[in-house]
């Protein structure tokens, strides 16, 4: 998939997906739902799809925690074939601990490849990285 920039008009070898929901769990079926249907786009297995929407989830609740009230979740993905990097975020205004000790945070961690977690400039964001076991990576 490759995305054409509106201000050079050149071809990139990327794709960046961006969505924004009231900061509100009665969103999360929106994002996980999307987070699905991106991954099928990149061929994940049915197995990788399930365990990235269960993280999403995770990611979800436990950055809603700490959203500043009236607040918008921002969920931008990075595409790539055999690979999405997903970054969960919502605004912040005092810099959350966070538990690392949670439960959420332990499903989040075993079902992907890479996770993180920043505080930073009024944010609290958490950044996964999903690799498809079918792209034999």
């Amino acid at each position: 998939m490759s995305v054409t920039s509106q201000s050079s008009g050149e071809r990139t070898d990327r794709a960046e997906v961006e969505l924004r929901v009231p900061a509100d769990s009665a969103y999360a079926s929106v994002l996980r739902t999307t987070t699905a249907g991106l991954a099928a786009r990149l061929d994940f297995t049915i197995d990788d799809i399930e365990d990235l929407r269960i993280a999403v989830g995770e990611a979800n609740a436990m950055v809603l925690e700490h959203a500043d009230a009236g607040s918008d979740l921002l969920c931008r993905f990075h595409l790539a074939p055999g690979r999405m990097v997903v970054s969960v975020s919502v605004a912040a205004a005092t810099q959350p601990v966070p538990d690392l000790d949670s439960f959420a945070w332990q499903v989040l961690t075993t079902l992907a490849s890479e996770a993180d977690i920043s505080t930073a400039d009024g944010r609290f964001a958490i950044e996964m990285t999903m690799t498809s076991s079918a792209a034999g990576f």
